[in-house]
């Protein structure tokens, strides 16, 4: 029986263009499973989403464009605007 670390070592081994071939593969061949499947996460991110989500409820969120939160990202990234 193959292992993980095998078909991993064998998949890197293989030409750019033939690993990204076999990612499309192996991606569609999870079809629609991962679209359904919520994402895991940890106790600390599933807190923070219900503290956001209570804001958002309680009408006290404050809301941003998407303009002004990717000026943020780039302040915060040390890119000048």
């Amino acid at each position: 029986m193959t292992t993980y670390a095998e078909i991993l070592n064998a998949a890197l081994s293989l030409p750019p263009q033939e690993r990204e071939e076999l990612a499309e593969t192996l991606w569609d061949s999870v079809g629609d499973e991962a679209a359904t499947q919520p994402p895991k996460l940890s106790a600390a991110w599933e807190k923070e989403l219900a503290r956001r989500s209570a804001e958002i409820d309680a009408g006290t969120a404050k809301y941003v464009t998407y303009e002004q939160m990717v000026q943020r990202a780039r302040r915060a990234a040390g890119y000048d605007d």
